[in-house]
C-alpha cells in the first residue's frame, strides 16, 4: 500500500457535491470576480480568525505583498523575519524595494526566536513579519512588545496556521497589524487553485487594503494609490467557504494523527536510540484547543537525506520543508550572508523531515510509515 503525502481525492470527495454547487452557483450568478462568495468568505473568515475585516486574495504570496504596500514599506526600510520559511517571506520583502534582516529560530518551535530580534533592530527597521510555521504560533507576545517598544508593525505570516492558537484561545493571525492566509490546496484550508487572504481589525488599513487588491481604484478608474491585481477569484472562494466549516473537524483528525504517531514512535524504539525526534508542541500542555493544527508533522531525524530516499523507494511519502535557508539562497547573495549565520536554521534545514499528517490518514497507514522508518534504522 502507497502512502502519499497528501491525498486531496481522498479529502474532497465527501463534499464533492457542495463544491460542484459552488461552481452550478457561480455559473449561473456570472460573477466571476469578487462578488457574493468572496464577501461571505471575508466574513466568514474574519469570524473565524478573530479579526474585524478581512480581505480576500489572490494567494497566501500576494496576501503578505499587498500587506507590506498597504504598511507603506518599499526603498530603504527593513524588514525582520525568519530564515527558515518558504520564500515568499522574504521574497516579497524584497520585491517592494525593503531589506528582509534574518533573525535565527528557536530550535524548539522553528518559529523566529524573540529573544534574538532586539539585536536585529535599526533605525531603518518599519516591521516584523513572523511566520507561524507548520502550524504553531509564533511567541507573539514577546514579539508585540518589542514592536510597541520600538514602534514597529507587525505582518504576521500565518499561511501555514489557520486557526492556531496561542495558550489564551488567540489565533494566528489576529495578534499584529494585518494577518495573512493562503488557501493553496495543500494547506489545511485549501482551495482548488490559488487564492489567500489578509485580515485587520484596522477599519483604515482594511479599506486601503481592499482598495488596493484592484489596483488601488476608488471609484473605478480613479487611482489616489498604486495597488495591483490582488483578487481572489469568486470559485475559489466558494470552495474555501464550503470547507471552513469542516476546518474544526479537520485540525481535530490532524491533532489525533499527531497522537497516533506519538504513541507509535514512543513504542518503536527510535526516541530512544536517538535516531528521531518528535515535534516539541506534542509534550507542550498549553490548554489551547488548537495550540498546533500539524499543517506539516515534522521530525528532526539523523540521516535525513538518506531516510527521505528510503521511504521514496518504500512508497512512502515524504517532503522536506525547506533544505535551503532563505539567508543561503542564491538570490539573496547580495546581503553577504554565509553558513553559519543562522546555525539554528541551517540545521533545521538539515535534519527535518515532514511525514504524511493530512485528516484521511488512517492508523494502518501511520504504522507502515513507523515501520518503515524503523526499518531504514534496523531497529
Amino acid at each position: 500500500m502507497k502512502v502519499p503525502l497528501l491525498d486531496l481525492k481522498a479529502h474532497h470527495e465527501p463534499i464533492k457535491a457542495e463544491i460542484f454547487k459552488v461552481f452550478e452557483d457561480v455559473f449561473e450568478s456570472q460573477y466571476f470576480i469578487l462578488g457574493p462568495q468572496v464577501k461571505d468568505l471575508e466574513e466568514n473568515i474574519a469570524a473565524y480568525c478573530q479579526s474585524d475585516f478581512a480581505i480576500g486574495v489572490s494567494s497566501g504570496t500576494d496576501a503578505l505583498l499587498i500587506a507590506l504596500m498597504a504598511l507603506d514599506i518599499g526603498p530603504g526600510d527593513e524588514v525582520i523575519t525568519t530564515p527558515y520559511t518558504f520564500f515568499a517571506t522574504a521574497g516579497t520583502i524584497a520585491r517592494v524595494g525593503a531589506k528582509p534582516v534574518f533573525v535565527d529560530i528557536d530550535p524548539v518551535s522553528f518559529n523566529i526566536d524573540p529573544k534574538k530580534i532586539e539585536a536585529a533592530i535599526t533605525p531603518k527597521t518599519k516591521a516584523i513579519m513572523p511566520v507561524h510555521l507548520y502550524g504553531q504560533v509564533a511567541a507573539m507576545t514577546e514579539i508585540l512588545t518589542i514592536a510597541r517598544k520600538h514602534a514597529l508593525k507587525v505582518i504576521e505570516d500565518a499561511a501555514q496556521a489557520i486557526g492556531a492558537e496561542d495558550a489564551s484561545g488567540k489565533r494566528a493571525g489576529s495578534f499584529g497589524d494585518i494577518g495573512c492566509y493562503s488557501f493553496f490546496p495543500s494547506k489545511n484550508l485549501g482551495a482548488m487553485g490559488d487564492g489567500g487572504i489578509v485580515v485587520t481589525s484596522d477599519s483604515v488599513l482594511a479599506d486601503k487594503l481592499e482598495k488596493m487588491r484592484v489596483h488601488g481604484g476608488h471609484p473605478k478608474y480613479y487611482h489616489k494609490m498604486i495597488g495591483g491585481n490582488f483578487r481572489i477569484d469568486a470559485i475559489q472562494a466558494g470552495i474555501v467557504n464550503v470547507k471552513l466549516k469542516y476546518l474544526d473537524g479537520y485540525t481535530a483528525q490532524r491533532q489525533q494523527n499527531a497522537a497516533c504517531y506519538t504513541d507509535l514512535f514512543q513504542k518503536s524504539g527510535l526516541l530512544e536510540k536517538g535516531a528521531v525526534r518528535l515535534p516539541a508542541a506534542i509534550y507542550a500542555d498549553s490548554g489551547a484547543k488548537h495550540n498546533h493544527i500539524y499543517n506539516q508533522f515534522i521530525l528532526r531525524v539523523k540521516d535525513r537525506d538518506a531516510l527521505r530516499a528510503f521511504l521514496g523507494k518504500a512508497e512512502i511519502g515524504c517532503e522536506v520543508y525547506y533544505p535551503v535557508p532563505v539567508h543561503l539562497q542564491e538570490c539573496f547573495a547580495y546581503l553577504n550572508h554565509k553558513t553559519g549565520d543562522f546555525p539554528e536554521s541551517e540545521k533545521a534545514a538539515n535534519e527535518t523531515l515532514a511525514l504524511p499528517i493530512y485528516p484521511e490518514l488512517t492508523p494502518v497507514m501511520q504504522g507502515m510509515v513507523v515501520d518503515a522508518i524503523k526499518a531504514f534504522y534496523q531497529l
